[in-house]
């Protein structure tokens, strides 16, 4: 053992130690100290006084280790951004929120009690959110003034905006702060949807609200408990394009309004939110003509990837899928839908196996809901707001701007002579 690798002198206090001490451990300039933390090499924590980080000291000598052993560059995630994260992860087809089988989660609790576990690692059997009615009067002027053809994923981010512009304590970013702010804002979001139904429901568990907003149909019991474990099965997904746009806004130190706005925006991309829509549409053309074999032809003959099907996480079925599914067995009005979806599958796995995801699953609970096909991305950003509030909590307790990568300059070498006119 080196003398750096035997517990040193500059120990700090329970075994951590500076930036400065860290990089001089690992031979390498401060900045690379951040570098390493961004990339999830390595952890850090904020000093009290918000001046710097500290870094555990056995962490930084592991690294220094690897580091001698390893080449430059020859790790598989090596290049590839990679964020330390204790909320979910995803491994061998299933997923966890904290540690606990997410599907399991989400057949046993609500999508409020999943949303708390999330959030707090605490379970809060019962557990509701209510919107406050100024703020919802505020999200609800905005929304109303929207054009009529504006998608939903517009109206819930003007709902946010709207709702941070009528609440004056959006600036603290302490930890229950934030999570009273969650609990108003998820509500707030759900109320401000213009309602398919007058009898329209502005309390009790929030999928029995989201229903009104979504179908003007009358819910069954199997079917309110289908849409609320979609919301819990989508509370979060690891770092998806949407959830990494919200940690960025956070690592700013945006406010939570802030930090979800900038996750709707992401959302709204064909590959991600709004992907549940194509199969939608896609399933009510099967239904249409009766066997999904000329869909799928026109579907590939027009370029495009056939909606709902495989996902670049799971080798096998998407496991969120898999549980939506089963749910949607005991709904006598989705089996037509169900057999589509299952055509689909069917019809696709002829030349090339891949799995439904749940996109699929969604596009046949609206599709036999008597919903939009946009309703799937609404439910998407709703139940996804839950996670985002969790991974802004997460980037609040790192060190501010971490995540700001550098750019790899592929120009004109300077200096260039100025342009003419």
């Amino acid at each position: 053992m080196t003398d750096r690798e035997a517990a040193p002198a500059h120990e700090g206090e329970g075994g951590r130690i500076s930036t400065r001490e860290a990089a001089e451990l690992l031979g390498v300039k401060p900045e690379t100290v951040y570098a390493y933390v961004s990339r999830g090499r390595l952890g850090s924590r904020s000093n009290p006084g918000g001046r710097g980080s500290t870094f555990d000291l056995k962490e930084v000598e592991a690294l220094a280790r690897r580091n001698r052993r390893e080449p430059a560059m020859s790790s598989p995630t090596a290049g590839t951004l990679s964020v330390r994260t204790r909320i979910t992860l995803i491994d061998k087809d299933r997923y966890y929120f904290r540690g606990v089988d997410a599907t399991e989660l989400a057949a046993r609790h609500s999508y409020e009690e999943v949303a708390e576990w999330l959030w707090t690692g605490v379970l809060r059997p019962g557990a509701t959110f209510t919107a406050p009615e100024a703020s919802v009067a505020v999200a609800r002027r905005a929304v109303d003034s929207l054009p009529e053809h504006t998608s939903p994923t517009d109206r819930l981010r003007v709902a946010a905006i709207a709702a941070a512009a009528a609440d004056p304590l959006r600036f603290d970013l302490s930890e229950q702060s934030v999570l009273g702010t969650a609990r108003t804002l998820i509500p707030t979001l759900v109320a401000a949807l213009p309602p398919k139904r007058h009898d329209q429901q502005d309390d009790g568990p929030l999928a029995h609200r989201l229903w009104a907003r979504l179908s003007g149909r009358k819910a069954s019991e199997a079917s309110l408990r289908a849409l609320d474990t979609a919301l819990a099965l989508l509370v979060d997904h690891d770092l998806a394009a949407s959830t990494l746009a919200v940690r960025v806004a956070a690592s700013a130190r945006a406010h939570p309004y802030a930090a979800v706005s900038a996750g709707l925006g992401v959302l709204e991309g064909p590959l991600h939110g709004a992907a549940s829509g194509l199969a939608h549409r896609m399933l009510l053309d099967v239904l249409d003509r009766g066997t999904a074999a000329p869909v799928i032809a026109d579907e590939l003959r027009a370029g495009r990837r056939v909606p709902g099907l495989g996902h670049r996480l799971y080798a096998g079925e998407d496991p969120r899928a898999r549980a939506l599914f089963a749910l949607l067995e005991d709904i006598p009005e989705a089996a037509p839908a169900l057999a589509a979806a299952h055509d689909v599958v069917a019809t696709t796995a002829r030349h090339v196996t891949l799995h439904a995801n749940i996109d699929l699953a969604l596009a046949v609970l609206t599709a036999s809901s008597g919903m939009p096909a946009s309703a799937g991305e609404t439910i998407f950003a709703v139940a996804r707001t839950a996670g985002w509030i969790a991974h802004t909590l997460e980037e609040y307790g790192e060190a501010p701007l971490r995540m700001r990568p550098s750019g790899h300059y592929v120009g004109e070498p300077p200096p260039q002579p100025l342009p003419e006119q």
